[in-house]
């Protein structure tokens, strides 16, 4: 289940947004809205999750938390952007990167959340 998380998440949002893949969340970050939608097997379906909440394509950008150890992996297919200088699935803009990040800890991070 994909979940959009505009304010601080509770610690049974995070835990549901990890019932699909367990040790980690899928996330698709809106860097302009300050937002994220996680949860589901494909960063796709966060994506379009905050395409229908009113988002543009430009500010979505896709990312894996793992609240176990608080990281970030900042690679999805949907990162993919010839048009915005972004030719890999690897965010290339540290700035975005960051921002992704920030967004991220600050909306889903920080639970102490134990493997099981």
């Amino acid at each position: 289940m994909v979940i959009i998380i505009n304010e601080r998440a509770t610690l049974e949002q995070v835990e549901e947004m990890l019932q699909t893949l367990r040790i980690y969340i899928k996330v698709a970050v809106d860097i302009e809205r300050g937002i994220l939608a996680g949860g589901g097997e494909k960063h796709a379906l966060c994506e379009a999750a905050l395409l229908e909440d009113g988002s543009r394509q430009r500010d979505v950008w896709g990312a894996d938390w793992t609240p176990f150890n608080q990281s970030i992996a900042y690679e999805s297919i949907i990162n993919i952007r010839p048009s915005q200088n972004n030719r890999s699935m690897i965010i290339q803009n540290i700035v975005i990167r960051e921002r992704v990040k920030h967004i991220t800890q600050e909306l889903i991070g920080g639970y102490n959340i134990e493997f099981k």
